[in-house]
């Protein structure tokens, strides 16, 4: 039986402590999420040592009516709510006596959300890695919550990271977070508190004066908060804005981002809804970012035509459309010139396929992630002269024997790479990572640096 030594002498110690075990997350994609109001003190140690952001998810514990510490579930922004059935059951709260504690609770939290941080918007979680911090982890409904909401907020990895936790912590919660951190895992475990000399209730107050110097920074540093304007890259450089595209009379909206000396513009196609706001596309396209690659983002299909499952799977309409995108991009200010690469997921691999056959020599070279290139048909398949690659998470086996058969009716280089611990949305800790690192290295190795005409420029 493991025993905990000496507990945190308070919250700003064992946030110390835990920023030890996040190094590796530090870097410009992070933001880090505190759980008001006990996380904010252990939360702003954690950014401050990541140089990260600091940003609240406000959350209401909904405590059983006749003891209020034993938590029966959760609600959050968002209007998310999270209940533990087994406490409810054995507790036998009935259902009026549930919905009285969460609408005092949802009072609260719409209270403590205005207070916290006013009219100023939430922190932009879209496509970055989100560290979700609370002073610790009993039952788990609160940080159940609070990962279910930078989920739906766009985060592309979602970290929880806590100072102490009981020992099961981790099959309680490893499906809502990429990865768990915590400093202790003590048992006995009975109460948060125990494991602090000093558990004092953290006030408002302390909370504001927390999150405003956060917002601040680092003395002389640029404040923390600033969010590049529409237009403005995270470097000051190059192209960042949203690129409307008229193609076969339908709009589709796109993300251009073209860092300052691109070498090479790369398009995604993701066939299955909204590709532009896709955490893992945003990902895998601010990876590519920073090796000095190009990227555009945007939709296939419309909001309209989305619940269609047909056109999720119409390849032909799916490829002509990212084949007209491709010759837009080759027009357009700012990608005019760059070699083109094409990135596919889902069945926007068989998209991409098509308009490597389409395109030609002007495709210079593909990857699909978990994608579906079988989609495209023996014919589209054996006309593809461009590299192409393609990555598949070992756990996704239906899809991976698909993309066997696929790679032996390519017409041209074709490699596959078996990610590791990895299903069909990579969603395990690191295989995203991996994937991007695979891409990455692929369009490098396969595209020129741009020095001759663009893209596609027929």
């Amino acid at each position: 039986m493991h025993v905990t030594g000496t507990p945190f002498t308070d919250r700003a110690e064992a946030g110390r402590r835990l920023a030890g075990r996040l190094g590796h997350l530090a870097g410009p994609g992070t933001v880090v999420v505190a759980l008001p109001r006990g996380g904010v003190p252990v939360a702003a140690e954690v950014a401050a040592a990541l140089g990260a952001p600091l940003d609240i998810c406000v959350i209401r514990k909904l405590g059983v009516p006749y003891q209020p510490e034993l938590g029966m579930g959760a609600i959050g922004e968002d209007g998310i709510r999270v209940l533990n059935e087994q406490v409810i059951r054995l507790a036998g709260v009935g259902d009026g006596q549930l919905a009285q504690v969460e609408w005092r609770e949802r009072a609260e939290l719409e209270r403590r959300a205005l207070r916290y941080r006013g009219d100023r918007p939430a922190a932009d979680l879209r496509g970055r890695t989100v560290v979700v911090v609370d002073d610790g982890v009993a039952t788990g409904s609160t940080a159940r919550a609070a990962c279910r909401i930078v989920r739906a907020r766009g985060a592309a990895r979602v970290v929880l990271a806590v100072p102490v936790a009981p020992q099961d912590w981790t099959e309680r919660l490893s499906e809502v977070a990429d990865e768990l951190v915590c400093v202790d895992t003590p048992s006995p475990f009975f109460a948060i508190g125990e494991f602090y000399a000093d558990f004092t209730q953290t006030g408002d107050e302390e909370v504001l004066r927390l999150l405003a110097e956060a917002r601040r920074g680092p003395p002389g540093g640029e404040p923390h908060d600033r969010q590049p304007p529409d237009g403005e890259p995270p470097d000051g450089n190059g192209i960042d804005r949203e690129l409307p595209l008229a193609v076969a009379g339908v709009r589709l909206t796109g993300r251009l981002t073209v860092p300052a000396g691109a070498r090479a513009a790369v398009v995604f196609a993701h066939g299955s809804g909204s590709g532009r706001r896709s955490p893992r596309n945003r990902h895998v396209a601010r990876h590519l970012n920073r090796r000095g690659l190009g990227t555009l983002l945007f939709d296939l299909l419309t909001e309209a035509e989305e619940p269609d499952r047909r056109k999720v799977f119409d390849v032909a309409l799916l490829g002509s459309r990212l084949t007209a995108v491709a010759e837009e991009l080759g027009r357009t200010e700012g990608a005019r010139g760059l070699p083109l690469g094409l990135f596919g997921a889902s069945t926007g691999a068989a998209a991409a396929l098509y308009t490597a056959a389409e395109l030609g020599p002007a495709v210079g070279a593909v990857v699909s992630r978990g994608g579906r290139p079988d989609l495209a048909g023996p014919d589209v398949l054996a006309r593809v002269d461009a590299p192409t690659l393609l990555v598949v998470g070992a756990l996704d086996t239906a899809v991976l024997d698909l993309n066997r058969r696929a790679l032996a009716r390519l017409g041209g280089v074709g490699e596959l790479v078996v990610v590791p611990r990895a299903s069909h949305l990579f969603e395990e800790p690191g295989t995203l990572d991996q994937a991007a690192e695979l891409a990455g290295d692929w369009f490098l190795r396969h595209l020129p640096p741009a020095d001759g005409p663009g893209p596609v420029d027929r």
